[in-house]
């Protein structure tokens, strides 16, 4: 093989490998070079539900607090 055929072949990878590197950090800092902090720009992150009450959770609460009512009802009486 030809030297510079080789270090020709060896300059062509290292400028491929630079500018996959270059594309991996970009991702990763901002075009300034600083870290990005918090969220990227444009993203919309919704807030996570928190768990609710089910239908039968619910009846159950219902029924509670008219037996509760009920009984306040009677001890005015």
């Amino acid at each position: 093989m030809d030297l510079e055929k080789v270090v020709s072949d060896l300059t062509k990878e290292r400028d491929r490998l630079s500018g996959v590197i270059k594309a991996l950090l970009g991702a990763a800092l901002s075009p300034d070079g600083n870290k990005r902090v918090g969220r990227p720009m444009g993203s919309t992150t919704k807030r996570k539900k928190r768990g609710g009450i089910t239908p039968e959770g619910r009846r159950r609460l219902s029924l509670a607090m008219k037996k509760r009512w009920a009984e306040g009802k009677m001890k005015r009486k």
